[in-house]
């Protein structure tokens, strides 16, 4: 157990200067772009972006233990006990925990619950690394933690599955930059800035592909890959929706269809079709 809390805490325990690194890329970012920053940047839209992303992170740490208590209570359970100071073991952890986000990620395009948190990470249109930090609320707390129990069942402690999680989505910020460069054989293996373009893209043909975290390859191997259309600029933000700056708006927006729909509900089946059901992308 000292080797899980430390883990966990050599990961997180600088949140400090983990936001202060995310802030400087972004900067350069935006820097390396100029004098046609303007393209690529919406200086509201990167306000809304860093606004919504200290929510999230305010939120985030007053609830972890909500979310982390039912996989501390599941592990007591576990099948095995998998330590966590073995190398071996922790690729592995990384491995199947970026497995576990493929579907996890998969079910916030199809569970309209799981959607109404993660379409604020859609939301933005332009895509460059402030978008990477526009995440949702009540995700988790949504079911969310329920995609990596059977890691915990199966042996890793909690502690372990989220601070591989952490990892990844640290990845994941440099998979959003505005120009996307063509990273040559690791675009089979990795879920590298081209992909992750067109996962974003509210394109027709890019609508629910490349859900991979760090690995494209699970989406290769279950028919969710897609590269960008050759006759056709991709465009960002959500497909129906005007675009808004609110954070607010853009926080609780889908929160409050659902809850709208849930009022209006007559019956069980209109109650479960207010939180699981979703239209197509294209109809939304």
């Amino acid at each position: 157990m000292e080797s899980v809390t430390h883990l966990f805490a050599s990961t997180f325990q600088h949140p400090g200067l983990i936001a202060a690194a995310a802030l400087s890329a972004m900067a350069i970012e935006y820097l390396a772009n100029l004098p046609d920053a303007n393209e690529t940047h919406d200086v509201r839209e990167t306000a809304s972006s860093l606004t919504i992303a200290v929510i999230n992170k305010t939120v985030g740490y007053l609830t972890a233990g909500i979310t982390a208590l039912p996989l501390l209570i599941l592990y007591e359970y576990r099948i095995f006990t998998i330590p966590a100071d073995n190398v071996l073991a922790l690729l592995t952890a990384f491995v199947l925990t970026d497995f576990c986000y493929y579907w996890h990620h998969f079910a916030m395009h199809k569970v309209r619950v799981l959607w109404a948190s993660h379409s604020v990470h859609h939301s933005a249109t332009r895509l460059n690394l402030t978008a990477a930090v526009r995440l949702g609320l009540g995700g988790q707390l949504a079911g969310g933690f329920l995609f990596y129990s059977p890691l915990v069942l199966l042996g890793f402690h909690p502690l372990v599955v989220y601070a591989m999680l952490g990892l990844g989505l640290a990845y994941q910020l440099f998979i959003h930059p505005a120009k996307a460069p063509d990273l040559g054989p690791l675009e089979w293996v990795l879920n590298t800035p081209k992909h992750h373009q067109v996962h974003h893209a509210s394109n027709a043909p890019c609508l629910d592909k490349n859900f991979g975290g760090v690995f494209i390859v699970f989406d290769r191997l279950f028919g969710t890959f897609a590269k960008a259309p050759e006759d056709e600029s991709l465009q960002f933000g959500l497909v129906g929706k005007r675009p808004t700056n609110n954070p607010l708006a853009i926080l609780f927006g889908e929160w409050a269809r659902i809850a709208r729909d849930l009022i209006r509900a007559r019956s069980l089946k209109d109650v479960a079709r207010s939180l699981f059901s979703m239209k197509p992308r294209t109809e939304r």
